[in-house]
């Protein structure tokens, strides 16, 4: 499982909780001491090659060093191969976050998670992750990202057309579950997980991207099974990738929003 999967597998994407909590806490929303707790989860973050360090050292004393920050320097950014969108210019940062599938571009700084999987002396597994930081190029590339009424134009779009195909392809039959979940997500849900400080319609796309953003890696994860000819299986993931772009486009909309 690549590291941008597993990290979608968790519901919530690393880089997107630490995007939208490191934007919050420079905009006054939140205190200092809530951001590191926010942004770990539970897990143990390093960070690496941070500009006047010599060591890896815990996110929650890297973390000052984007205290002059404005949270609209801070940005999420989700690229894929042949979609850079975001990212501001070509170099080791842009093809870290690529394959790493997210990344966050704080200043003159990108930050890439770096994902290791543990097993414990019980079996049980576990992950930490290493927030790698580059210089971002110079001079970087102008940025031009989908707000959240065109993003949420675009997802609605997308998740129509790739439910009408699925249904053609007759997707219930061999994957249970996935054209139905399809179908429900083209409702609006609830608030999402979004910290303080979001208007209520990126809240809204948030909630809709990150739980569309788990299925797709769990799908994309799964083997279709022995019902399925190399045919279908290629019809399949040429219904699900512009939908998946879209969702990458909706998520960095929502995180990247102007704060209220």
């Amino acid at each position: 499982m690549t590291s941008a999967r597993r990290a979608a597998t968790l519901g919530v994407r690393r880089a997107a909780r630490f995007a939208t909590w490191v934007r919050v806490w420079r905009a006054g929303r939140v205190p200092y001491d809530d951001v590191a707790v926010e942004v770990t989860f539970g897990e143990e973050h390093l960070v690496a090659d941070l500009p006047g360090t010599w060591s890896e050292v815990a996110l929650a004393d890297a973390l000052p060093a984007l205290s002059k920050l404005t949270p609209d320097a801070i940005r999420l950014v989700l690229p894929a191969p042949g979609d850079p969108r975001g990212l501001p210019g070509p170099g080791p940062l842009a093809g870290a976050a690529i394959v790493a599938g997210e990344a966050v571009v704080a200043g003159a700084c990108g930050w890439v998670p770096e994902v290791r999987t543990h097993v414990s002396g019980s079996g049980d597994e576990f992950s930490t992750v290493l927030w790698r930081v580059y210089e971002v190029p110079a001079p970087a590339r102008p940025v031009f990202l989908p707000d959240t009424a065109e993003a949420e134009a675009e997802l609605s779009t997308a998740l129509a057309t790739a439910t009408a195909t699925l249904a053609r392809l007759d997707v219930a039959a061999w994957r249970p579950g996935l054209a139905g979940a399809l179908r429900s997500l083209r409702r609006p849900d609830g608030a999402g997980d979004l910290p303080p400080g979001y208007d209520p319609r990126a809240r809204r796309l948030y909630a809709r991207a990150v739980v569309l953003d788990r299925m797709l890696a769990l799908a994309a994860d799964a083997s279709p099974g022995g019902a399925v000819n190399g045919y279908e299986a290629i019809r399949r993931e040429e219904a699900l990738r512009p939908l998946a772009t879209a969702c990458r486009h909706a998520l960095m909309a929502a995180c990247n929003a102007v704060l209220t």
